[in-house]
């Protein structure tokens, strides 16, 4: 049990607003099943879910130094859980809309061949993106997509916190979102010309 297990959430975020870390960590451990149980009854999907509390606490992390709670800490996470979700449904529909227009408009007629190139330049793609990322997050990255590590056996691993894993995960993940997205805008712009 935490020292800080008894403070109000107001204390700690007072605390979180100064950069107090343990502040963080203690608001992290109280509020992470709660917000993953509203995130994946919304999703119906552990993963995602896992990844959107992941960025709800990234930002929240983030912008420390501004949180302001009016009501409650889980009245704050479930509405971050809300917005964020309904981001991601948004980015999904539009990027389906974009798929189908382009599928409708492609050049290339045989779907087999261009899947092949689209695949293995996505995949060549994603093998230079994860080298790109700094050595310690790479690792922990291969760590976890490519040995099927837990973040505890990670953390217990490489001798770092759960939270330093959780953050190296969060920053491969968007630099790789990243550099794949630009192999899809130049994968486009080749089909296009």
């Amino acid at each position: 049990m935490s020292k800080y297990s008894d403070y109000s959430d107001q204390k700690l975020i007072a605390l979180l607003n100064q950069s107090f870390e343990p502040a963080f960590n203690e608001i992290y451990d109280r509020y992470w099943p709660g917000v993953f149980l509203i995130a994946r009854n919304r999703l119906k999907d552990d993963l995602e879910a896992k990844e959107v509390v992941q960025d709800i606490f990234c930002n929240f992390w983030r912008k420390r130094a501004l949180v302001q709670v009016e009501k409650s800490l889980i009245t704050y996470f479930s509405v971050a859980v809300k917005y964020e979700v309904i981001n991601r449904f948004v980015k999904k529909r539009r990027e389906n809309i974009f798929i189908e227009q382009f599928s409708q408009n492609s050049p290339i007629k045989d779907s087999s061949t261009q899947e092949t190139i689209y695949f293995n330049e996505l995949e060549q793609n994603l093998m230079d993106s994860i080298l790109l990322l700094p050595e310690r997050c790479q690792l922990v990255f291969r760590l976890k997509f490519e040995k099927d590590y837990s973040q505890k056996r990670i953390a217990e691993e490489l001798n770092i916190s759960e939270k330093t894993v959780e953050a190296h995960l969060a920053k491969a993940r968007k630099h790789i979102r990243t550099g794949l997205g630009s192999s899809l805008s130049f994968y486009i712009l080749m089909c296009l010309s």
